[in-house]
């Protein structure tokens, strides 16, 4: 076990899907247990893959594919008082790869087994509630190969808990090195919602239920 603290004198490049996030004066300590092993590149191979080129992930709408995805989201303020309690109505996105299934598989919990106009599927439930350094960076991580702790001080400190932010894209991210790409975090499950306006003192819980028909 490495425990390791890199500090960013000048620009984190952080990429997610054509998302760049230039930041100044963050510190990122990354707990890295055991060996990394890089999962393959797929772009330059056949077949539909995590990767649709060097930067970009491969991901599809759930609507006519084995995944449903829905997502309840609670917002308190500071005080613990109820601000509002939003429902995804639009359909959401996955990865068309096994990692999804993996990530489903082995990452979100018990999984029980419901039907649905005579459809059986396997349904799970997977509650998370993001912190304000992962808002402001717009990572939602349910792994991550190389642990990552934030501190971020300076003139990003005075934004991030100055600056109301409207959020109405919400993501599960799977953070690993893949070979040919490096160590990204690519969003496995994505969900288009209304806009909600947060403060920095807000608090939002997310429950997200996802459905995989039984083959």
């Amino acid at each position: 076990m490495v425990i390791k603290s890199i500090y960013l004198h000048l620009y984190l490049i952080f990429y997610v899907k054509k998302f760049t996030i230039l930041l100044l004066g963050v510190i990122f300590t990354t707990l890295i247990v055991g060996s990394i092993q890089a999962i393959s590149a797929d772009h330059l191979e056949p077949g539909e893959g995590i990767f649709k080129d060097q930067e970009d992930v491969e991901y599809v709408t759930t609507r006519d594919t084995n995944y449903q995805v829905y997502l309840q989201s609670v917002i308190r303020n500071g005080d613990g008082q109820l601000i509002s309690v939003t429902e995804s109505t639009k359909t959401a996105s996955h990865i068309p790869h096994k990692i999804t299934d993996h990530v489903f598989d082995t990452l979100m919990g018990e999984k029980k087994i419901i039907t649905i106009d005579n459809i059986k599927y396997e349904k799970v439930q997977y509650i998370f509630s993001p912190t304000l350094e992962q808002r402001f960076l717009g990572l939602y991580p349910i792994y991550e190969e190389t642990k990552i702790g934030l501190k971020i001080e300076g003139d990003v400190l005075v934004r991030m808990k100055e600056k109301t932010k409207d959020y109405n894209n919400w993501k599960i991210h799977y953070c690993a090195t893949f070979e040919g790409h490096g160590y990204v975090c690519i969003p496995v499950f994505q969900v288009l919602v209304t806009s909600a306006m947060l403060e920095p003192a807000d608090v939002i819980t997310q429950q997200w239920t996802i459905l995989r028909e039984l083959n």
